[in-house]
């Protein structure tokens, strides 16, 4: 038993810490476009690689501290605009309208998946966390 868990925990410690800065070209296509659709390239810091045990996960940071996560596939992962609205487009219309409904006076700065489903971060700092369905189940201060 000993050797299994001496086995796994070296496979995974092997898995870990395989970031890699690559070039916004190494991207795939999906993320790219989405990128270019609602940031300027020219303002790119990095463009990171992280190589996981069950696929690879992409992150692209801005200058001004905006960042861009994706799964392996190109599909947005999580959008964090810091003090800014993430633009609507980013974000279900539905989870947009429970938001709106619920937390007039706020606005969306971070959306992205989690272990359960996905979460909202507002710019009051409320985190609003969604089911799998998109449905509202939980807020965090």
């Amino acid at each position: 038993m000993f050797a299994v868990t001496a086995f796994v925990c070296c496979a995974l410690s092997a898995c870990a810490d395989n970031d890699k800065i690559i070039t916004f070209e190494q991207l795939p296509a999906a993320a790219q476009e989405l990128v270019q659709q609602y940031q300027d390239v020219a303002n790119i810091a990095y463009v990171k690689l992280d190589s996981e045990l069950f696929g690879d996960k992409y992150e692209v940071r801005f200058n001004d501290g905006k960042e861009f996560d994706f799964e392996e596939d190109g599909t947005l992962r999580k959008v964090d605009y810091k003090l800014e609205a993430v633009p609507e487009a980013l974000v279900p219309e539905v989870v947009r309208q429970q938001i709106s409904a619920s937390f007039p006076q706020t606005f969306i700065v971070e959306w992205g998946k989690d272990d359960w489903g996905w979460k909202a971060e507002l710019n009051n700092k409320l985190e609003i966390k969604f089911n799998r369905k998109l449905e509202m189940r939980g807020l965090d201060d």
